[in-house]
């Protein structure tokens, strides 16, 4: 089967229902509060998300109560998540945590997750690139024990998946999140928040067969594909918003889109961000697909979209003047959740240099 990057009717129906609730309960007014208020709570926007939209297991099979949905379907919500900048854990919970559950075989919290009723987050730290993850925490007499820094999702997660190195390699155990001590950490996108967690004599259900070091590397693959689309969304937000405000400014009695500098930056930034759409979207496709790619596109992906993310957002807010620079204008949500899914599941140059590996490229003596 050849490469589809068309959107589906289905998709395109998924898309607006989604973009319909985060319109409605996640403006910009609403995700700032993430940052004047640590405390600010959206479990009521991520119920209406996982449960009333059934997003949160649209990478569940149906026989465990899931959509049975691919991850071109969880692209475009990534997609819409990335454009509204929404603080919801369907990353973290849905396609992580779900991803290393689907490969480990388990099925008792897919369930649940499935069916809203928990969400969970996988403890590895959000830097960590595919190829990359080196456990932090063992299995001992009295249970787990060990650490593990700057963790996305944990702060909205009643279970945490959780890999440990055990006698015979790398497990993968549940921990319920009142066994665990969990402590936030101050984040650049506060709407994506971040905890260190640890664990003294946990007590865990280990759910893997043998194969949890697949689960484990399958999750990050997965996420590095998904999270291509959130930063194309980003990017594809603050380009048009740019343009739209371009048009309507005014400076010397001329629009300034109408500056010949300013036409040729956006010009540039138009043909970034549509390449960037073409790679996240062959990445959701060649996975969904199964086909040979899979780990070439999304590292291709990764390596491209989270630049061209950060350009477009400073751009955004470089071009909109003073008021770019403003609180209370929306661009600096976007420059941030850009920022930091630069920083996510491995660099740029981390991936350019898995990329090398994966197609044989020799290192140049």
């Amino acid at each position: 089967m050849s490469a589809d990057l068309l959107y589906s009717e289905t998709e395109q129906d998924l898309r607006a229902s989604v973009r319909r609730l985060l319109s409605e309960r996640a403006g910009a007014d609403t995700v700032v509060t993430a940052y004047d208020d640590v405390s600010a709570d959206f479990t009521g926007l991520w119920k209406s998300l996982a449960s009333e939209l059934g997003l949160a297991g649209l990478l569940v099979p149906e026989e465990l109560g899931g959509a049975g949905a691919s991850t071109r379907e969880a692209a475009v919500v990534m997609e819409e998540i990335g454009r509204a900048v929404a603080p919801v854990p369907f990353f973290s919970s849905a396609v992580l945590a779900t991803t290393a559950l689907l490969k480990a075989g388990e099925t008792e919290v897919l369930g649940q997750l499935a069916a809203g009723d928990s969400t969970a987050a996988l403890v590895v730290p959000l830097s960590t690139a595919p190829g990359t993850f080196t456990p932090t925490v063992k299995v001992t007499a009295s249970g787990l024990v060990g650490s593990v820094t700057t963790v996305a999702g944990v702060a909205e997660s009643d279970v945490l998946v959780v890999p440990v190195a055990g006698e015979s390699g790398l497990e993968l155990h549940t921990v319920r999140i009142a066994d665990a001590t969990v402590t936030p950490v101050l984040s650049l996108d506060m709407t994506r928040r971040l905890a260190d967690v640890e664990f003294s004599g946990s007590s865990s259900v280990r759910v893997d067969s043998g194969n949890a070091a697949q689960a484990v590397e399958e999750a990050l693959l997965c996420g590095s594909a998904l999270l291509a689309s959130e930063q194309f969304a980003v990017a594809q937000w603050c380009l048009e918003t740019t343009l739209a405000y371009v048009k309507e400014r005014k400076q010397f009695g001329r629009a300034i889109g109408s500056y010949q500098a300013i036409k040729h930056r956006l010009a540039d930034l138009w043909l970034e961000v549509s390449s960037s759409g073409a790679a996240a979207r062959y990445a959701a496709d060649t996975y969904a697909r199964g086909d040979a790619d899979a780990a070439i596109a999304a590292t291709v992906a990764q390596a491209f979209c989270s630049g061209v993310a950060v350009h477009a957002a400073e751009e955004c807010v470089q071009l909109h003047g003073g008021i770019g620079m403003t609180w209370e204008y929306p661009a600096h949500l976007y420059l941030k959740r850009a920022k930091s899914d630069q920083l996510s599941l491995g660099t740029a140059y981390q991936h350019r240099a898995r990329l090398a590996e994966l197609v044989d490229l020799p290192i140049s003596s």
